[in-house]
């Protein structure tokens, strides 16, 4: 299927890509590919490293205290995390197009309104903060690990709203290229972050309280910096100063906003189920320990193909706002496969390490042998996550995020989970069973996704495009006019 599209999207590239040879279009392509990628991978790969810096620092503070905090972040952060970056999507969306369409003051406009959108909407987030204590319990966690988690949630709650202004800068910077302010700043509070935490944490012995301000720290840091990047003329194409027409014309982007808020959701959610069915099984301990090693692996992985889903959007909506079909389907090609080049190396070496790498994590011989029994799947999961979020990129690129909603919540739940239930429980195949199902569920997403990309008309997405951006647009006089900076 995958060579099948190639070919078809190959043919003709004229009228969007000039007439060099094969080999330096790819390398053309290639070179505008990781102008957004190599960032983007790096931005994530630090974030992620913030919590992997506060899991070691209170991992030494208590066992109570690690459940707690693991507890918070796979439950109510991943789970606010899925609302406002899927919703941010719809802006990397809208600002791909404008900027592709050359509309440059458009984008500060929609930054703006998806500020605004996403404000309102994370107001009623914050109360699973501050009630997290009896909705873990409702969960079935013990009264002592809710009541830290409590605590802990309420550190949370600052870096939450932080959430709203870091993937909306990310999605604005990112639709002009600018990624390397946001790679200097996610490296420097990746580095402020570890020293904060072993002051405060180890030589003042502030215990969780001293992890936590320093995370807050962490990621306000690279906001404050983008913020003053972007209002010192940093943009100056794209940000003309605060607007009261980011208030006009709101019910489009809430309505863009909410679709792709539900697309993401069901992804992020579905995969963090996986883990929740697995405390069920026969021998949950062991289980849970070779799950929770692979599941590392995966995370860091998925890192990579999260950084490539923000390059496949980006490349898609500026080609398609510009009005390049054809440099829209080449964009696709490269984008593809070269995340599946990286997704083959990984699953080649997991495969030829499938004995040893868990010592990586663990010493135990038991976690070993679970481990090595789940690194098919988990080989498989690699090589699938290698595509799966590229499409989701596409799909985001192209404004696609309401039909791709739809299609997620019938892959994942209509076949992924109930499939993985039948075979993990019914079956009597447990983690593995389990594990099967999901993959089951992403493989027949990716393949309605790939199907979807191959019978797109892309000559009629450049016309959607156009017709977004002008229903939208503003003229750069009119925006001026009621700019209040």
């Amino acid at each position: 299927m995958e060579k099948e599209l190639s070919v078809k999207l190959l043919s003709g590239q004229s009228n969007g890509i000039h007439d060099e040879s094969l080999w330096k279009k790819v390398w053309i392509e290639s070179k505008k590919l990781w102008v957004v990628a190599g960032p983007a991978v790096f931005t994530r790969i630090s974030m992620f490293g913030v919590f992997i810096i506060a899991q070691a620092f209170i991992g030494r503070i208590g066992n109570t205290e690690l459940a707690a905090l693991s507890l918070v972040f796979h439950v109510l952060i991943r789970f606010s995390i899925g609302i406002l970056m899927g919703m941010s999507s719809g802006l990397e969306t809208l600002c791909g197009h404008a900027f592709g369409a050359k509309q440059y003051h458009m984008l500060g406009i929609y930054l703006q309104r998806s500020w605004l959108v996403e404000f309102v909407i994370s107001l009623p987030l914050i109360f699973l903060f501050i009630f997290a204590a009896p909705i873990l319990k409702l969960l079935g966690q013990s009264e002592e690990i809710a009541l830290v988690a409590n605590t802990i949630s309420l550190w949370y709650i600052p870096i939450f709203i932080s959430f709203i202004f870091s993937f909306t800068l990310q999605m604005y910077l990112q639709a002009q290229s600018k990624n390397m302010i946001i790679t200097w700043l996610a490296a420097l509070s990746l580095v402020l972050d570890a020293f904060c935490s072993w002051v405060l944490a180890k030589k003042m012995e502030l215990g969780v309280s001293g992890v936590m301000i320093s995370m807050i720290f962490a990621s306000w840091i690279p906001i404050i910096g983008q913020l003053i990047f972007v209002f010192s003329g940093g943009c100056p194409q794209t940000w003309t100063g605060f607007s009261m027409l980011a208030f006009a014309d709101l019910w489009p982007v809430v309505k863009l906003s909410v679709s792709s808020g539900v697309m993401l959701c069901l992804e992020i959610w579905y995969n963090a189920s996986l883990i929740l069915l697995t405390g069920h099984t026969k021998d949950a301990k062991i289980s849970i320990d070779g799950l929770s090693i692979c599941l590392n692996v995966n995370g860091w992985q998925l890192m990579i193909s999260f950084g490539f889903l923000a390059a496949a959007s980006v490349r898609v909506s500026n080609e398609l706002g510009r009005g390049s079909a054809k440099a829209a389907k080449f964009a696709i090609v490269v984008v593809i496969a070269t995340s599946l080049a990286i997704g083959i190396l990984l699953w080649a070496l997991i495969l030829v390490f499938r004995h040893k790498f868990s010592y990586i994590f663990s010493n135990s011989e038991v976690v070993a042998e679970a481990v090595s029994e789940l690194s098919i799947l988990l080989a498989f999961s690699l090589l699938l996550n290698s595509v799966q979020p590229v499409l989701s990129g596409v799909a985001v690129g192209a404004g696609w995020q309401s039909v791709v909603a739809y299609v997620n919540l019938f892959c994942y739940y209509v076949i992924g989970l109930p499939l993985g239930v039948m075979l993990g429980y019914v079956g009597h195949l447990g983690v593995k069973g389990i594990w099967m199902g999901m993959i089951g569920g992403t493989a027949s997403q990716t393949l309605v996704l790939i199907y979807f990309t191959y019978k797109t008309d892309w000559d009629n997405q450049v016309l959607v495009a156009k017709a977004r951006v002008n229903r939208w647009v503003l003229q750069p006089s009119q925006e001026s006019d009621r700019n209040v900076d």
